[in-house]
């Protein structure tokens, strides 16, 4: 019955996956480069003109469900104009969620940065340009990449709450198996080794990235 179940609903799992691999690779690279720039605007621009409503969207961004900004989202957006099919809507969600987030990692990384640093950087002449590329950001990334790595892991189990909004992904792939066949022990196991082995191939390469800039950083210095 197990080999049975695999070939009849293997291709549909097999998409699934990889909706699942295509939402989170989006919505985490939105999410970051959004976080990013929204750290950038927020310690290097105006204080009151930008820094406070990067504020009110983190702090309202973690303070709610990712379920429901995703249904305002998705079903809320046809009332302001905004009709996105349910992919879109999904990857929309996951960049928009993850970048509060990103945002207050690469906060908590730059505040990292050591003051002894940006000062002997100033001390010797270098433009305030010079020093955010190649002092600041340098060390920020490396403080920062344990959190920014262990946020796109769960980030890859904030995935299957797009299933809510008809996304095909795994988790959606898995509710039709169940519901078609009755059976739970099985179509359960397999989605927790598809996300056990993701978070390990994910992790290792975290890791291998850490070391990646902790030995650039060395050389620089």
């Amino acid at each position: 019955m197990m080999l049975e179940m695999l070939h009849r609903y293997g291709p549909d799992l097999l998409t699934g996956f990889g909706l699942t691999l295509l939402t989170w690779v989006l919505g985490t690279v939105g999410g970051l480069v959004l976080g990013f720039f929204l750290e950038m605007a927020r310690r290097f621009g105006p204080r009151f003109w930008i820094g406070w409503p990067i504020r009110a969207y983190v702090e309202f961004i973690r303070g709610t469900p990712f379920l429901v900004q995703l249904f305002v989202l998705y079903y809320g957006g046809p009332l302001i104009g905004l009709r996105l099919d349910a992919l879109p809507a999904g990857v929309l969600g996951l960049s928009l969620y993850g970048a509060a987030y990103f945002t207050e990692i690469l906060r908590a990384g730059f505040d990292a940065v050591p003051k002894g640093q940006i000062e002997a950087a100033r001390a010797i002449g270098l433009p305030g340009r010079t020093i955010v590329w190649r002092i600041m950001l340098p060390v920020m990334m490396v403080s920062a990449l344990p959190a920014l790595v262990n946020f796109a892991i769960i980030l890859t189990k904030e995935t299957v709450i797009l299933s809510m909004i008809t996304v095909p992904e795994i988790m959606f792939q898995t509710q039709t198996m169940m519901s078609e066949t009755f059976a739970f022990v099985l179509p359960i196991l397999i989605l927790a080794l598809f996300f056990w082995g993701f978070v390990e191939v994910i992790s290792r390469f975290g890791r291998r990235l850490e070391r990646r800039f902790t030995h650039y950083l060395l050389e620089e210095s």
